[in-house]
């Protein structure tokens, strides 16, 4: 008795192809323009260097980031002078991320966890925050970013990974910050 018509096999074999082959997500390995950090996203990304300040400390911002379906999902870095307090300079830069994102403060108890890695440094300022926000338009988006530090010599490379949307996929956050590696 055959259960599976060569047609029925075929068809099924095709599905299963196109659902591992979402055009909104082919990730990619990236690495960060002068470091050894590197990172996965989800589609083919725009890159651009800034100096910002930061905390009050000019740096040059290197982004690498792109647009997935309706994500937008973005990695950065910042490599900061030696002797710099790592932990102020990243509590700036998560300040003006939530400010930007117009993301009631003080957040909730659920809303930031610890967000540590291999190879990072143990800040208490490495954390991961899910939010609901504001875009400029006044249309509600979620936020989920994390921010870490590495050490490279005597300097620390603060870094920050972000997905923004109406509603985030987990595994989509997920694959995108665990992507990112010393």
């Amino acid at each position: 008795m055959r259960i599976f018509s060569p047609a029925l096999t075929a068809s099924l074999v095709w599905a299963l192809t196109l659902s591992a082959c979402s055009p909104d997500q082919n990730w990619r390995d990236i690495t960060l323009e002068g470091t050894s950090l590197k990172a996965q996203l989800p589609c083919k990304p725009d890159r651009t260097t800034r100096s910002v300040p930061l905390g009050g400390v000019p740096v040059d911002l290197h982004v690498v980031g792109c647009e997935s379906g309706s994500a937008m999902v973005a990695v950065m870095t910042a490599s900061l002078p030696a002797g710099t307090d790592a932990s102020a300079v990243m509590a700036a830069w998560q300040k003006a991320t939530l400010d930007n994102a117009r993301v009631s403060q003080p957040l909730a108890a659920g809303q930031q966890q610890a967000w540590l890695r291999p190879g990072q440094l143990p800040l208490a300022t490495s954390v991961r925050v899910q939010a609901t926000g504001q875009r400029a338009n006044g249309e509600p988006v979620q936020m989920d970013a994390v921010w870490g530090a590495v050490a490279e010599g005597e300097r620390v490379r603060l870094l920050h990974a972000v997905v923004y949307d109406r509603n985030i996929a987990a595994e989509l956050a997920n694959t995108l910050f665990d992507g990112v590696k010393p």
